[in-house]
């Protein structure tokens, strides 16, 4: 039988997209209406950022563990997170974890050198840019990367969190990311990394300057693979 996913979910519009890729793409291996069991679990939003505001990425851990643990109790094998931002504050609680967790930088940068892509662009909300949550993974295999600079930062943190994670995707916010990312290729990146779970909705290859990294249903792709080793495939 395939593996049981768990969601420790965070914004609802990324948590939901990424439930969504699970349940359409999982037929491709069980075939039509099939996908794996999936459990979900969120701790409001607002107590998510009112650890964030301040600083508190151990807050934000705690939160994350508590969701493991009851996603646990359900029955998941495994989890993911379809959050970037938070994914700070998984050092801090991965050994008291009762499941082990597949790490959403580590899946977009093992995907980045599978395209070929060698400089990549970052965006995603200001805590997300500014801390080493990529970084990290891409200098372990190799990659480099650009960052938005001060001024860009919060513009796009004003839109993942005044408009994206409310459901609001608007031309002036998709023309706010393609100048930023059109700036970033002239400074020699190769590819975008959707970096927040939420730009998905609002941006794909056909609408961006570079080729994308859509961190969200990476994340959901590469929970099923993980999902269905050794799960026998559907016959035809």
């Amino acid at each position: 039988m395939p593996q049981h996913i768990g969601i420790v979910a965070c914004s609802a519009e990324g948590a939901a997209l990424c439930y969504r890729t699970l349940c359409v793409e999982g037929a491709q291996f069980l075939g039509p209406h099939g996908h794996p069991e999936v459990s979900l679990h969120t701790h409001p939003l607002s107590d998510y950022m009112q650890c964030i505001d301040r600083d508190d990425w151990r807050g934000v851990g705690a939160l994350m563990l508590s969701s493991a643990n009851k996603l646990a109790r359900t029955g998941a094998d495994f989890l993911i997170c379809p959050d970037n931002t938070i994914h700070q504050a998984l050092p801090f609680i991965e050994a008291q974890s009762p499941l082990p967790w597949l790490h959403i930088a580590e899946v977009v940068a093992a995907r980045a050198v599978e395209r070929g892509f060698r400089h990549l662009a970052l965006t995603g909300t200001r805590w997300l840019v500014e801390s080493e949550i990529y970084p990290e993974k891409f200098a372990a295999r190799g990659l480099s990367w650009t960052r938005p600079d001060a001024a860009e930062r919060e513009e796009i943190n004003r839109i993942i969190l005044g408009e994206l994670v409310q459901g609001v995707f608007t031309p002036e916010a998709v023309a706010t990311f393609q100048r930023i990312i059109g700036r970033m290729k002239g400074e020699g990146c190769d590819a975008a990394v959707l970096g927040c779970t939420e730009i998905p909705l609002l941006l794909d290859d056909d609408r961006s300057p570079l080729p994308t990294l859509d961190s969200t249903r990476l994340l959901a792709r590469a929970a099923l693979q993980r999902a269905m080793q050794g799960a026998p495939t559907p016959p035809g």
